[in-house]
């Protein structure tokens, strides 16, 4: 029994992992363990589909031999077909797409807005750089046509159009949608703008011969996973410096960037 004046100290009871990770409220709770689960369950796929393409699979490697010879046919019988996806993967390859995105970190720097300028760079820059490593560590050749409609260096899987492409969109996106807050045709359009940049970028790699159909589908599951993450640990980021939670395929990864008032970030 506490003597007189002796105060009764009672500790809360430990949460234990699980319920800590599956608490709304928590700072590293529900939010982060359903978008972590997320990037893993896109990261499930382009696994297989690595496995599948080093240890060469006969029923893969049939449907990408089919998907490009008849790619390939259409391209010799229509000349015009062959100019606009050359021009297309011109205009929206990796360098292209990466001075845009330094753009945008210049844009979003002189709008004290660092910590989301830091975000895409983070993203675009390791997203890269996996994708670059990766074609090393699967070394898989490129179609090998016999007169073929263009040409391109390096190993083939996984695509870097499809997935520098996939990256810059998400970017993109996830910067602006705040601005079609309360504006549906516009968050529609930026929605479209991006499933089109993401879609025709790796699509015309296949259309002009230069990568296999599951090339431009690893581009696009990485690309995918790796804006999961990285939305996620940024999510977690603005969340711990007492910023409102954010939904980053509805609202953007920062709401606030329209806010003319926000403290810099």
């Amino acid at each position: 029994m506490d003597s007189p004046g002796q105060r009764t100290s009672v500790r809360p009871p430990t949460r234990s992992w699980r319920g800590r990770r599956l608490d709304p409220d928590h700072s590293l709770g529900l939010r982060l363990t359903l978008a972590s689960a997320a990037a893993f369950l896109v990261l499930v796929p382009f696994a297989l589909l690595a496995v599948l393409v080093v240890g060469a699979w006969p029923p893969l490697h049939d449907l990408d031999a089919a998907v490009t010879e008849a790619c390939y046919r259409y391209a010799l019988d229509h000349p015009g077909w062959v100019r606009a996806m050359n021009l297309w993967t011109d205009v929206f390859g990796p360098g292209p797409l990466r001075v845009a995105a330094l753009a945008l970190v210049v844009w979003l720097w002189s709008h004290r807005a660092r910590r989301l300028a830091l975000w895409v760079v983070t993203t675009m820059a390791v997203g890269g750089l996996l994708g670059a490593l990766l074609k090393l560590l699967v070394g898989r050749d490129r179609p090998d046509l016999l007169d073929p409609v263009a040409r391109a260096a390096g190993y083939a899987f996984p695509s870097g159009h499809a997935l520098n492409a996939t990256l810059a969109a998400g970017v993109l996106l996830l910067v602006f949608l705040p601005y079609a807050r309360g504006r549906e045709a516009l968050r529609v359009a930026l929605w479209v703008a991006a499933v089109l940049l993401a879609g025709v970028t790796g699509l015309s790699r296949v259309a002009l011969g230069v990568h296999w159909t599951s090339d431009v589908l690893g581009g696009w599951l990485l690309g995918v996973a790796m804006l999961a993450a990285t939305s996620a640990a940024f999510t977690t980021w603005r969340e711990r410096t007492g910023r409102p939670p954010a939904r980053p395929t509805a609202d953007g990864v920062e709401p606030e960037l329209t806010d003319p008032d926000r403290p810099d970030a």
